[in-house]
């Protein structure tokens, strides 16, 4: 008789947990919460079981959207193209007008700084991206590059910026401040023990070598400095 009851009851459990509403899990919002894992700790933190986790649902609930991790990576760099605004184009001169594209690029990256390589791979998949480039080599072969060419030298520059990004010097930093100030301390000490008279100008530099004065003029150096590249190249094969 026992048996009979601890069976019966848990026919009526499962019977009561089968009638629950599934929790419905959305797959944006998945992709937000592993974002926001991504910035604070890097994309190896996060984990398809942390998110169902998070989200309280199994693993399994996540593979119904996302294959595996990968596929989950791939979304993250899909949101990231997303983000890009690109500009309307204008009557302005198409160096100026590629300035402004990508420096659409390099904002929406800059947020995200270990995140940026995954865009990479996801600019000639994802829709956002496409667009982006399209956009990109219809200006260099306005400039007059050829199509082959303005292939090559949009992913030259791409490529470039994402380094950019990635290699921010104070987003490598730790994120506490207290410790990001301390190892900027000991970088700078580091540089400014070094033989002025063997090194005057990294010493004179130390503390901008360590870390720009500002930096906002660390990405707009930067994408000046690609955009000038750009144009000197197409000077030289004149």
């Amino acid at each position: 008789m026992r048996t009979q009851y601890t069976l019966s009851l848990r026919c009526k459990l499962v019977n009561v947990i089968s009638k629950e509403p599934a929790r419905r899990l959305d797959p944006d919002k998945v992709v937000d919460s592993a974002l926001a894992i991504a910035d604070e700790e890097g994309p190896a933190a996060v984990t398809l079981r942390r998110l169902a986790g998070q989200h309280e649902v199994t693993p399994m609930a996540l593979y119904r959207h996302f294959k595996d991790k990968d596929d989950l990576l791939a979304a993250l760099g899909d949101r990231l193209l997303t983000d890009v605004v690109l500009p309307e184009p204008t009557d302005e001169p198409w160096d100026r007008q590629l300035h402004e594209v990508l420096t659409a690029f390099v904002t929406a990256l800059r947020g995200h700084p270990r995140l940026a390589d995954l865009t990479l791979t996801r600019i000639l998949v994802a829709e956002p991206g496409l667009v982006m480039a399209e956009r990109t080599m219809e200006l260099l072969t306005e400039g007059g590059f050829s199509v082959d060419d303005a292939a090559e030298v949009g992913r030259q520059a791409i490529c470039s910026l994402i380094t950019l990004v990635t290699n921010d010097p104070i987003a490598r930093e730790a994120s506490d401040p207290v410790t990001r100030e301390d190892s900027l301390r000991r970088k700078r000490a580091s540089l400014a023990s070094l033989p002025p008279r063997k090194y005057p100008l990294v010493t004179a530099a130390a503390d901008t070598l360590v870390c720009p004065t500002s930096t906002d003029r660390y990405y707009t150096l930067g994408i000046d400095l690609v955009v000038a590249g750009i144009c000197g190249v197409l000077e030289e094969e004149k």
